[in-house]
């Protein structure tokens, strides 16, 4: 496979970003935390994305937000980012909008930031941006409060809110190790604005400096992980770094994943239980092993062996979708988690 230029530049500035040194540890405390209210010993958690996309969507989303707060298992809330359609105006009047609606959970939520409301809004149809300038006004109206989660009652979470990364959170739920990770779609932004063949210097400096922090939190949560004896690992994001939808993927659509897969694979592989991966973006549910055996994806990101105990699941988004995932922490199941897609009230 051949390596564009540009590639080989982001892969290797972030790893020598990474050996140097100069991307520094998260300063996050051991807190594991909580147990089924309903005394069973588990935990359950919704999980949704890719929401509200258009009109429609935009009107019933408190609807959709009621029909969570009033499912009694659920205790906690994770948006796997795309707070709005691609070919939508990313105005700040949309943002504080959505920031309301997010206030009203009744269970802490975290969000996981898309490219819809930052990275795609050059785009003529999306109000011709600067993207940095939406993703600075998305940390401050989403993150005021770094290294605590969104709704009526937030709890506290670890940010990296001092290396500029207030997003990229992490935390414990009954024996579980959690990481919402800012990677995004748009080969996590470096995809040219409207008018360049290629990324600009600031776009470029941009994402070495979120990635280097998004693979120095994978590294975080997994130390922290096996320090605490958790029983498992969640990663949230809202890329969809293993579209299946896909058939022929090209390099240069997709290189700039290279080097959060790799740490991903590294980290799973040594890991002594299942790790599990909720992406949204490609919009469609799946299950499966995105680096199992005979994947494609092994060779295509240059991954040796392959990495059983990783499973990603994609949650349904876009226009089309009609559910939520209610996701449970068992620690009587040997595989920690199962899930089950809830429909949304018609």
């Amino acid at each position: 496979m051949r390596f564009s230029r540009v590639s080989l530049a982001v892969t290797t500035a972030v790893a020598a970003a990474i050996m140097s040194g100069s991307i520094s540890t998260a300063g996050a405390t051991d807190r594991p935390e909580g147990a089924g209210q309903d005394g069973s010993g588990k935990y359950t958690f919704a999980v949704i994305g890719d929401i509200p996309y258009g009109d429609a969507q935009i009107a019933n989303f408190p609807n959709v937000i009621k029909q969570i707060n009033a499912d009694p298992a659920v205790q906690f809330v994770d948006h796997l980012g795309d707070i709005k359609s691609g070919s939508s105006v990313c105005s700040d009047a949309y943002f504080a909008q959505v920031r309301a609606q997010f206030d009203t959970f009744e269970d802490p939520l975290v969000y996981t930031v898309g490219d819809n409301e930052w990275t795609d809004c050059h785009r003529p149809n999306n109000g011709s941006y600067n993207p940095l300038e939406r993703l600075a006004k998305i940390r401050e109206d989403f993150f005021p409060n770094p290294g605590y989660t969104l709704g009526k009652n937030p709890v506290h979470v670890d940010s990296q809110a001092d290396q500029g990364y207030p997003e990229d959170v992490t935390y414990s739920r009954d024996g579980v190790s959690f990481a919402a990770l800012h990677i995004v779609g748009s080969n996590n932004s470096l995809a040219p604005w409207t008018g360049n063949t290629g990324p600009t210097p600031e776009q470029t400096s941009e994402v070495l400096g979120r990635t280097a922090a998004v693979i120095q939190s994978i590294h975080d949560t997994f130390a922290r992980a096996n320090a605490r004896h958790s029983r498992s690992v969640v990663l949230l994001t809202q890329a969809d770094m293993f579209d299946p939808t896909v058939t022929n993927p090209s390099f240069a659509d997709y290189f700039a994943f290279q080097p959060i897969v790799k740490a991903i694979a590294q980290e799973s592989a040594a890991f002594h239980g299942p790790v599990y991966l909720f992406n949204g973006d490609s919009h469609v549910y799946n299950s499966d092993q995105p680096l199992g055996a005979g994947s494609k994806w092994l060779s295509f990101y240059g991954i040796a062996n392959p990495v059983p105990n990783l499973s990603r699941i994609t949650i349904d988004g876009s226009t089309g979708v009609n559910n939520y995932l209610r996701v449970t922490i068992d620690p009587a199941d040997k595989n920690v988690l199962s899930w089950t897609r809830v429909p949304f009230a018609s």
